[in-house]
């Protein structure tokens, strides 16, 4: 039997910043306050990314310029991760090389083959403070990646190159939900 509550449930959906949202583009601050606030951010960034059908989502795709990032990510066992990073820092990236398709809530429907490492271990905090580390192999290890990516002021795009970055860019142009275009990208 479950115990506990499931994460998002008493969270709410916010509205998700997209390409060209000049919040994505910048540096996240440090969390100082690990109290009730940060708590509910935690909730509402879940509740977010289910109504979105994503497995992550970093503070800054909700406005919010906090390092925070929720995941509930498959690993390529299909093993689920589950959970939140305060002030993560990616503190390892190895292993082989592997060009995947990766996608991003804050650039919709639009997906590009992106190289990522298959190993990834990330350091930070829990919402109450406690130190954390979590490691990922292959999709999960991807997700990591783009969830630091994100608090630096990144997206995946930065990341793709030639035909690839030409083609998600022209897709980028012509979305419907594209307003200031693929300025940061």
């Amino acid at each position: 039997m479950r115990r506990g509550t499931i994460p998002g449930s008493s969270g709410r959906v916010r509205p998700m910043r997209l390409l060209g949202d000049p919040g994505l583009g910048a540096p996240c601050e440090e969390v100082t306050d690990f109290g009730a606030e940060l708590s509910a951010l935690i909730e509402d960034m879940f509740a977010t990314m289910y109504a979105a059908s994503g497995v992550g989502l970093a503070a800054n795709q909700i406005g919010v310029p906090l390092r925070v990032f929720v995941y509930d990510c498959p690993d390529d066992e299909d093993r689920r991760h589950l959970g939140h990073l305060v002030n993560p820092r990616l503190v390892a990236a190895e292993g082989i090389t592997v060009r995947g398709p990766e996608g991003c809530l804050s650039v919709p429907g639009i997906e590009a083959g992106t190289p990522r490492f298959d190993e990834a271990v990330v350091e930070g905090f829990t919402a109450d403070g406690a130190p954390a580390r979590v490691r990922g192999t292959g999709f999960f290890a991807r997700c990591l990646q783009h969830e630091c990516d994100h608090l630096e002021g990144g997206l995946y795009l930065d990341h793709v190159t030639g035909l690839r970055r030409r083609r998600a860019l022209r897709a980028v142009r012509r979305a419907p939900w594209a307003t200031a275009g693929p300025s940061g990208a």
